[in-house]
């Protein structure tokens, strides 16, 4: 079943974003990742098969994973220990959905970066540096980075988040949190990007958002997913150009061929376009916690 749309009578919903949908629980929140898949920041109408349980079960991977490193939001994934006016809609959430502690959110974007890609390679062409940290001259896109980087950014309501600096980013939320947040941000990358690497994927880079619960700083929202992180396969790496991805990469590219100005309504995908970036989602997963979706 391919779910776009989720509808949970009697429970509060709180938020709708371009994947998750996101309900009241008595004092907690619960996260439900549909497979509604976004491109160029448009919604577009037909979801990806398997796309919203590979974002959960790898952001629940992840959570395990680095437990020693930083505490999470999760409370429990198993539908049979959530609240039991939320059972009945077992066939909505089973699988894709985590029951979390609700956070007061830090208002940035916390982004470690090992490679040059994406907006830091535009950051990096136009100034020689990316939200501030100076770079080595002559660096190609997607090569490495001498040691990863932090460069936050604003959370936009619309649109693409802005890339700052840190001293921005210290001005938005105190000196001594922002110092917090980068240096988590980057204990967590580097202990990411040495499993990836040890599945064949590079982690390029990747996003986190962190909230407060109780006086402690846990990572929040979703962790290390194809849709918040840059994978790319270790055996076709090249430095020099856009890599393969594990990721949207096919409906991006697809989307590019089209006479489609990028604003709504989204034109339709062709079912071999659903179904690899389906393969791909489902790869990534696999590869990276070792087992089958």
């Amino acid at each position: 079943m391919v779910l776009t749309s989720t509808e949970l009578p009697g429970i509060e919903r709180v938020a709708t974003g371009k994947v998750r949908d996101i309900y009241r629980v008595g004092d907690n929140l619960l996260f439900i990742a549909t497979d509604r898949i976004s491109a160029f920041d448009c919604i577009l109408p037909q979801g990806i098969p398997d796309k919203g349980r590979v974002l959960t079960q790898m952001s629940l991977f992840w959570f395990d994973y680095l437990r020693d490193v930083v505490a999470n939001h999760l409370i429990t994934a198993d539908v049979n220990e959530y609240p039991d006016e939320l059972k009945k809609f077992r066939t909505q959430i089973e699988g894709r959905s985590m029951l979390v502690k609700r956070c007061r959110m830090e208002p940035v974007e916390c982004v470690a970066r090992g490679y040059v890609s994406g907006s830091g390679w535009k950051d990096y062409r136009a100034t020689g540096m990316i939200c501030g940290i100076p770079l080595p001259a002559g660096l190609k896109e997607s090569d490495k980075l001498p040691e990863p980087i932090f460069t936050p950014a604003t959370k936009a309501e619309t649109g693409h988040d802005e890339n700052v600096s840190f001293e921005t980013a210290a001005k938005t939320v105190g000196r001594e949190t922002a110092a917090m947040l980068r240096d988590l941000t980057l204990r967590i990358y580097k202990r990411a990007s040495e499993h990836a690497e040890s599945r064949g994927i590079i982690l390029a880079d990747t996003k986190f958002e962190f909230g407060w619960h109780s006086g402690t700083l846990l990572l929040a929202d979703e962790a290390l997913t194809p849709d918040s992180s840059r994978y790319w396969p270790r055996d076709t790496y090249k430095p020099g150009g856009a890599q393969k991805s594990f990721d949207k990469q096919f409906v991006r590219d697809y989307l590019e061929t089209l006479d489609w100005d990028k604003r709504p309504p989204a034109p339709p995908l062709p079912a071999e376009v659903i179904e690899k970036t389906a393969d791909k989602y489902r790869e990534a997963y696999k590869r990276i916690a070792g087992r089958d979706l």
